[in-house]
């Protein structure tokens, strides 16, 4: 199963303190913006996602289909797939995707200590 990228997404409650913390810590943004309340920010092969009012608590959060930079990769495995696997082998989910759809899809789940776990396909 390729689950893509990984990341931890940090709901905060300072966008701006948070994006200057992680600074000292040496990371750079990738992609989002103040303006949407969210950053992705990046130190070698570490991501942390930071998001202002999108969510309560933080979750670990796999991207098929993408990479560490936010780049395409081929082939993935599509986030339907994953939900069928994860069903078979009796994981139970809190938020499935429609799988007569394609293309964008998340679905949720929490690992035995309610860790909240986001898979999140955005192509």
């Amino acid at each position: 199963m390729k689950l893509g990228a990984f990341s931890i997404s940090l709901s905060v409650t300072d966008l701006t303190v948070s994006h200057e913390f992680y600074q000292k810590l040496g990371f750079t943004v990738l992609s989002g913006s103040f303006e949407q309340n969210y950053l992705i920010l990046k130190n070698e092969n570490a991501l942390i996602g930071l998001f202002k009012g999108m969510f309560e608590g933080n979750l670990l959060t796999f991207n098929p289909g993408w990479d560490e930079n936010g780049h395409n990769t081929d082939p993935f495995d599509d986030v339907r797939a994953i939900q069928s696997q994860l069903k078979a082998s009796g994981i139970c989910l809190s938020a499935e995707v429609d799988e007569q759809t394609a293309g964008p899809g998340s679905i949720f789940l929490s690992d035995p200590d309610g860790n909240v776990i986001l898979i999140d396909q955005h192509r």
